[in-house]
């Protein structure tokens, strides 16, 4: 067989060119697509409102309140501050 590319002669049961690497057979399969990146702008604006929003119920348990409503602000800062930190963590595995 003669390489197409070259046109050294190489093996016929041969899969690549053993001089200049060329295949001598088509691809069976396609590569995969490279997908188009997205926007990193909607990530930033959720994770700086998660932020603010945080700060907020932070700031809000300064102020008098019955024992049953901190509790619930303890709740939702912490659910809060899981979010920032799944958030965060999602937008550094897409890079």
């Amino acid at each position: 067989m003669i390489c197409r590319n070259c046109g050294t002669e190489i093996a016929d049961k041969a899969i690549v060119c053993y001089r200049c690497g060329t295949a001598t057979t088509d691809p069976v399969r396609k590569p995969a697509g490279i997908r188009k990146r997205r926007g990193n702008l909607l990530p930033l604006v959720a994770l700086i409102l998660l932020v603010l929003l945080g700060l907020y119920l932070g700031t809000a348990g300064r102020t008098v309140l019955p024992a049953a409503a901190r509790e619930y602000q303890l709740g939702a800062l912490f659910a809060i501050m899981l979010a920032i930190v799944l958030l965060a963590v999602r937008i550094l595995r897409r890079r």
